[in-house]
């Protein structure tokens, strides 16, 4: 296989992010043209794991086979041809068109990422075999009772997002030295950026994830409140189980502060990369908002923010990017009465 990149890679890379999310073909224009290729590389490049995992049709030994061989093709011990023609035919109609396609283009997306600096491709491979390994063995774990603990959620939202963020800290401090002066501190409220993120996934997700047999709760939060997971049904929770929902909630919210406390030390000039910090900040809070204001409901959906809401969020975010005090006073995420959390290097 030729790493060569071409016009087409290019082109291709641009058309599937359409394809695959909408939110990150909205936001990844908007970091500064030296970034957009490689972070963009890298969505594609987690969210062709995030197919492995996801595909019902996939038995364990498949997902386990395959997410491996995909770490070694981003790493090039592997041609992507191969692992396209192992996947593609086993693709569920679970799985969306736009990934299909995706799985089938593999190697368009690997030239790209073959293309980058040996810094970037570092990062790339590293998040990647870490996600990967993280991936299929909580497959294997999946169930209806739930994480044993907080820590075990930890450790889960770790390996699907902590260690995305490290890797996007790892590009932003190679792309900028005035960044790079503050990576030590970045990299560990990466990790506490990425959880905040995705405990808002987990949570807004309950019933979706439950309906495919599998619970990412920690048994633990909701025990302390008297309440079993093994009791929970959609429509007829207890109020215990409102209760935990109200200390995760807590806790995402106390992620999302140190979100905050990241997006400033991005230096107040490079705009883009705070609004593509912001962004995914100011929707997670909304969600959460929802959440903590109907702790009752029974699908994603009724939870999901509004378009308006979205527009709202990118505008003032777009407007009041460089203004540390302002991003406070509007997203009010204060530290006090918010539960302390752990920021560890893992």
């Amino acid at each position: 296989m030729s790493d060569i990149t071409t016009l087409d890679d290019v082109r291709y890379q641009e058309f599937i992010l359409q394809g695959v999310s909408r939110t990150f073909a909205l936001t990844i224009p908007q970091l500064p043209p030296a970034l957009r290729a490689v972070i963009g590389n890298a969505y594609l490049l987690c969210r062709i794991v995030d197919t492995v995992e996801d595909d019902s049709a996939l038995t364990l030994e498949q997902t386990r086979e395959l997410a491996g061989m995909f770490t070694k093709v981003v790493s090039g011990s592997v041609e992507a041809e191969i692992f396209a023609q192992a996947l593609y035919p086993l693709l569920s109609e679970h799985t969306i068109p736009a990934e299909h396609d995706l799985i089938k283009n593999t190697p368009a997306v690997i030239r790209m990422t073959h293309s980058f600096n040996a810094v970037q491709r570092q990062a790339l491979e590293r998040c990647i075999r870490i996600m990967g390994q993280g991936m299929a063995a909580y497959q294997e774990k999946e169930s209806l009772a739930g994480l044993e603990n907080l820590a075990a959620m930890d450790l889960y939202c770790y390996h699907v997002a902590g260690v995305v963020g490290e890797m996007l800290t790892e590009l932003f401090c190679d792309y900028s030295p005035e960044i790079n002066q503050h990576k030590s501190t970045l990299m560990k409220l990466a990790v506490s950026f990425g959880q905040g993120l995705q405990m808002t996934n987990i949570l807004k997700d309950i019933w979706e994830d439950r309906k495919r047999g599998a619970c990412w709760l920690p048994r633990d939060i909701f025990l302390e409140e008297g309440f079993d997971l093994d009791n929970l049904q959609p429509g007829h929770c207890a109020q215990g189980f409102h209760d935990g929902l109200g200390v995760l909630i807590g806790i995402a919210k106390s992620h999302l502060h140190n979100a905050m406390i990241y997006t400033c030390l991005i230096p107040s000039h490079e705009t883009g990369i705070r609004r593509f910090c912001l962004w995914a900040i100011g929707m997670a809070v909304l969600t959460l908002n929802r959440i903590n204001n109907k702790r009752n409901f029974t699908a994603g959906v009724q939870v999901k923010i509004s378009r308006r809401s979205v527009k709202a969020t990118v505008l003032i975010t777009s407007l009041l990017a460089s203004q540390d005090w302002a991003l406070r006073k509007v997203f009010a995420i204060s530290s006090r009465n918010l539960p302390e959390v752990q920021i560890t290097e893992l």
